[in-house]
C-alpha cells in the first residue's frame, strides 16, 4: 500500500497543494471535516497523473463559498440539489467541492439527494476505483478509505460497478465507462460488461439527466487526450446523445498534436499549463459558429467557457510584456515566463507568427538552458556549497540566471560570487598523539593481559607442570610421611611389556646422578625450604592445572581401591613400604575419556641423566603416593577453582621402576 502523505506531497503540482491548503483551513475554521475522493485518488494510486480534484465536505458544501472566495479562489459554477461548488484555484487548479450524501432512485436518472456521511457517500459512487477517500483532517491526514476494495481493482487495472444497478439507476455510468476505457486502457469486470451491454440493448441513456449531460459534454475538453475519448464516444453512439453535431471530423488533428509538443516542452522547464481551454478550442475548430455557440451554453461550468473563450487576449497581452524594454534583460525575460499566466504562455507560443516572439520562445526552450551545463558544481563542492543546504536550490538558480546574462565567465568572477554564500569552515579535528612511553606502557599491558590469558587457557606448560617437569618445588599443603629413610634418586621406569601405554609417563622426573640425597635445585630469588620440598618418587601437582588436565582429558584417573605394593626388583630385596592411608576416591570427572597414549615430554634435566646399567645397582624402590585430605592454598602462584570438580584429583601411585617378575 502506497504511502499517501508521500504522494500528496510529492506527486501533486505546488498549485494543486496550495489549493488544498487553503480549503483545509477553511474546512478548520468552519469545523467540517473534508476527504479527498473520485478521480484524484484513482490516479494518485494508479500513478497517472492528476487533473482533476474532487473534495468532500462533510457537510453543506454551499456554505463555505464566501469563505472560499475570500482566499483567492473563483466559483466557475454551483449545483443546488447536489450542493456542490465547482472551484478554480490559481494555478488553474479545478476543484469540485461537494456535499457527502447518498442518493435514491425513484426514476432512472431521478436521484433524490440526502446528506449523509462520507461512508454512505463512497457507496453510491460510479465505480469501486473512484470509490475510496483520502482524509485531509488533522490527526488522520493521508488516511485510505477503501470500503469497496478498489485498490485491488486498480491492481487488476478492472473496472466493476459499486451497485449491480449502477447502470440503471445513472444512465450517465455507461458514458463514464466508455471515457474512462479510453483514458486508462482498462477493462470492464465480467459482470460489469454485462450489465453494461443489457444496459445499453434497454436504451437506458435516454434517461439522461440535464446535469449529467453537461458534465459530461465538457469534461471532453478536460481529457488529456480529448480526441481520442471523442471518437470513443462516437463509435460508442453516445454523441448523438450528448451533441449530435460534434464529432472527431470536426477537430483540428494536426494542430492538437503540435499543442501536445508544445506544452511538454514547456514543463520540462518548469511551466504546467492547463490546456483544457487551448484543447476545446481546437476539438471544435471546424464547427460552425452557430454550433459551437449552442455547444457552450450546454457547459457546466460557465467560468470554463469565459477562459476559452479569452485565451487570444490573455496571449496578447503576454505578448506586450514579453517584448517591453523592461524585460529585454535574458535573466528578467526567463522570469517573465516561469511567473506568468501557464495558459497564455502555451496559447501564445502555440498561436503566434511573430518574429521576435519566436525568437524569445527558441531562447527560453533551447538556448538558455543549455547554459545550466556550466553550472561550477565542482567549485561550490570545494566551498562547501552543497545539496544538504536550504538555499541550495536557489543558489543554482541564481547561478544560472547569471551565465544567460553572461557573467561568470571567470574562476574569479564565480569564486566572488559563491564567497556570500560558502558556509564557514568546520573546526579543524583534534588529533591526541601519545608519547613512547604510554605506547610502551600499553604494548606491555597487552602482553601481560595475552599471558592471563594463556594460563586460564591451560596449554602445554600446565601439562609440564603436572608431570614435575620443572625444578621448582610447590608445596601442596598435603600429608606426606617424613623422606628420611627414602631414597631421593628415581629410576626410569622401564615400559611394561604389554600394549598398553601408562599414561602417567611424563609425571615422572628425570634420574639424578649420584647416591644420596639431594635437594632439588630452587630457581633464582627464591630460598628453598623444607617446608616446599617434596620427598622423592612424590610429583609436585598443581591442583588447578590437574583440574583442567582432569577434565581435558589429559590425565587418565587414578584406579579404585588400593594400590598394589611396590615389587622388588631382580636380585635384591624390596625396602618395606610404610602404611599409607586410604586413597579417596577421585571425583569422575562429567564426561568420562578413554585415556589417550601420549609420548612422553623431553625435559632439560639439571643434570645428565645417568645410564640405565648404573642407575640399577643403586637404585631403591619409590614410595607410594599418598593420598591428599584437603588441598592447601598454593604457595606463590594464583588460585584457580578446577573447571568441574569441587575435590582436588588424588594422586595415581606411581610404579616401582624396575622388571616384572
Amino acid at each position: 500500500m502506497p504511502d499517501y502523505i508521500y504522494l500528496l506531497e510529492n506527486r501533486l503540482s505546488a498549485d494543486q497543494q496550495n489549493a488544498l491548503r487553503q480549503l483545509r483551513e477553511v474546512a478548520r475554521e468552519a469545523g467540517i471535516l473534508l476527504f479527498l475522493t473520485g478521480d484524484a485518488v484513482r490516479d494518485l494510486t494508479s500513478g497517472h497523473a492528476v487533473r482533476d480534484i474532487e473534495v468532500a465536505v462533510q457537510g453543506n458544501a454551499l456554505k463555505l463559498k464566501k469563505a472560499i472566495e475570500k482566499v483567492g479562489a473563483k466559483t466557475w459554477g454551483e449545483d443546488e440539489a447536489s450542493h456542490a461548488l465547482y472551484l478554480c484555484f490559481p494555478g488553474t487548479v479545478r476543484v469540485d467541492l461537494v456535499s457527502t450524501h447518498r442518493r435514491d432512485y425513484a426514476k432512472p436518472g431521478k436521484p433524490v439527494f440526502h446528506l449523509s456521511s462520507i461512508q454512505d457517500d463512497l457507496r453510491r459512487r460510479d465505480f469501486t476505483v473512484n470509490a475510496m477517500a483520502i482524509s485531509l483532517n488533522e490527526g488522520s491526514f493521508g488516511l485510505l478509505m477503501d470500503p469497496m476494495n478498489g485498490a485491488a481493482d486498480i491492481e487488476a487495472r478492472t473496472l466493476r460497478l459499486v451497485s449491480n444497478y449502477g447502470f440503471l439507476e445513472e444512465p450517465a455510468f455507461l458514458i463514464r465507462a466508455t471515457r474512462y476505457i479510453a483514458r486508462l486502457s482498462w477493462d470492464l469486470d465480467p459482470r460489469t460488461q454485462q450489465r453494461y451491454e443489457n444496459a445499453k440493448a434497454e436504451n437506458v441513456i435516454e434517461h439522461l439527466s440535464a446535469h449529467d449531460h453537461s458534465f459530461e459534454l465538457e469534461q471532453i475538453g478536460h481529457e488529456d487526450e480529448g480526441l481520442k475519448v471523442l471518437r470513443a464516444l462516437e463509435a460508442e453512439g453516445w454523441m448523438n446523445v450528448l451533441f449530435p453535431s460534434w464529432t472527431a471530423a470536426k477537430a483540428d488533428e494536426e494542430k492538437l498534436n503540435a499543442l501536445h509538443d508544445l506544452r511538454a516542452q514547456l514543463q520540462m522547464q518548469g511551466v504546467h499549463p492547463d490546456m483544457s481551454a487551448g484543447q476545446m478550442q481546437l476539438l471544435t475548430a471546424k464547427m460552425s459558429p452557430k454550433d459551437l455557440s449552442a455547444l457552450k451554453k450546454q457547459m457546466l461550468r460557465q467560468g470554463f467557457v469565459e477562459e476559452w473563450n479569452s485565451l487570444d487576449s490573455l496571449a496578447s497581452g503576454f505578448a506586450k510584456v514579453l517584448l517591453s524594454k523592461a524585460n529585454a534583460t535574458p535573466s528578467l525575460a526567463y522570469k517573465l515566463f516561469t511567473t506568468h499566466d501557464p495558459e497564455a504562455v502555451l496559447w501564445l507560443g502555440f498561436t503566434s507568427k511573430d518574429s521576435a516572439v519566436k525568437a524569445k520562445y527558441e531562447l527560453f526552450l533551447k538556448t538558455w538552458p543549455e547554459a545550466r551545463q556550466r553550472t561550477p558544481y565542482a567549485q561550490m563542492q570545494e566551498m562547501r556549497i552543497t545539496p544538504d543546504l536550504a538555499t541550495y536550490k536557489d543558489i543554482v538558480h541564481q547561478i544560472f540566471l547569471q551565465l544567460i546574462d553572461g557573467g561568470l565567465n571567470t574562476p574569479e568572477e564565480i569564486k566572488a560570487f559563491l564567497e556570500p554564500h560558502s558556509p564557514p569552515a568546520p573546526p579543524p579535528q583534534i588529533t591526541i598523539k601519545r608519547t613512547r612511553a604510554k605506547r610502551n606502557v600499553e604494548k606491555v599491558k597487552e602482553k601481560s593481559f595475552d599471558d592471563d590469558e594463556d594460563e586460564e587457557g591451560g596449554d602445554e606448560d600446565d601439562l609440564d607442570d603436572i608431570g614435575g617437569g620443572d625444578d621448582e618445588e610447590i608445596d601442596l599443603g598435603l600429608n606426606l610421611p617424613k623422606g628420611d629413610d627414602l631414597d631421593e634418586e628415581i629410576v626410569d621406569e622401564e615400559e611394561p611389556e604389554s600394549d598398553e601405554v601408562d599414561s602417567d609417563d611424563e609425571d615422572e622426573e628425570p634420574v639424578r646422578k649420584g647416591r644420596g640425597k639431594q635437594p632439588a635445585p630452587a630457581k633464582p630469588g627464591k630460598a628453598a625450604s623444607h617446608k616446599n620440598e617434596v620427598p622423592v618418587g612424590k610429583t609436585a601437582v598443581k591442583p588447578e592445572a590437574t583440574a583442567k588436565a582432569t577434565s581435558a582429558g589429559k590425565v587418565t584417573p587414578p584406579a579404585k581401591g588400593k594400590p598394589e605394593p611396590p615389587k622388588a626388583e631382580k636380585g635384591k630385596v624390596a625396602a618395606p613400604a610404610p602404611a599409607a592411608k586410604k586413597a579417596a576416591p577421585p571425583a569422575k570427572p562429567a564426561h568420562p575419556v578413554k585415556p589417550v597414549p601420549t609420548k612422553p615430554v623431553a625435559k632439560t634435566p639439571a643434570k645428565p641423566a645417568v645410564k640405565a646399567a648404573q642407575v640399577k645397582s643403586h637404585a631403591k624402590p619409590a614410595h607410594k603416593a599418598v593420598a591428599a585430605k584437603k588441598p592447601a592454598p598454593v604457595a606463590k602462584a594464583k588460585p584457580h577453582t578446577p573447571a568441574k570438580s569441587s575435590k582436588p584429583a588424588a594422586k595415581k601411585p606411581v610404579h616401582k621402576a624396575g622388571k616384572k617378575h
